[in-house]
């Protein structure tokens, strides 16, 4: 039995405002694809999007990858951390703050995790339009356990800002 055999769908949202975003969010999606028993199934469009939390701070490249993997959820989120620390990311800054990227681990099919490390299904995917609108590009009808399907959660947040790129 291959790897991919015993794969399940996972949702990764990218993010970026500095440096060359459109750029590194390409890249990532890429290094996404070479992961070991890992494929990226889609991508959305990408968006840029006011930033959220710090709002003194540049716009985001905000995309969503869904992945069919054979990683466990915390291999995987070792596999995005290391991606990001490859593209310059600096875990000392300010929460919520300026960013050569972030890799958000959003859902995995069939998990629900509530860790000190990880947290499935993320525990703010429904509050967050830079989430949910390339997450509606992948998966619409993706229920989010207790939320409702991510075409329904778009419809409750304000999307204002959320330009999909040419």
């Amino acid at each position: 039995m291959s790897a991919l055999a015993a794969a399940r769908d996972a949702y990764v949202a990218l993010g970026s405002n500095l440096g060359h975003s459109l750029q590194t969010l390409r890249q990532a999606v890429t290094d996404l694809g070479r992961l070991p028993g890992t494929e990226v199934v889609a991508c959305s469009r990408f968006y840029r999007t006011p930033p959220w939390g710090v709002h003194d701070q540049p716009d985001f490249i905000n995309a969503v990858a869904r992945l069919r993997t054979a990683l466990s959820p915390h291999e995987l989120l070792d596999a995005l951390m290391a991606i990001e620390a490859a593209a310059g990311r600096d875990r000392n800054g300010r929460r919520w703050g300026p960013r050569t990227l972030d890799l958000d681990l959003l859902h995995m099919d069939g998990v629900t995790l509530d860790g000190p490390r990880l947290t499935l299904p993320h525990p703010r995917i429904h509050e967050r339009a830079f989430v949910l609108a390339p997450l509606a590009d992948v998966a619409p009808q993706l229920e989010v356990p207790g939320q409702g399907t991510v075409a329904q959660l778009l419809q409750r947040v304000d999307c204002a800002g959320c330009t999909a790129l040419a």
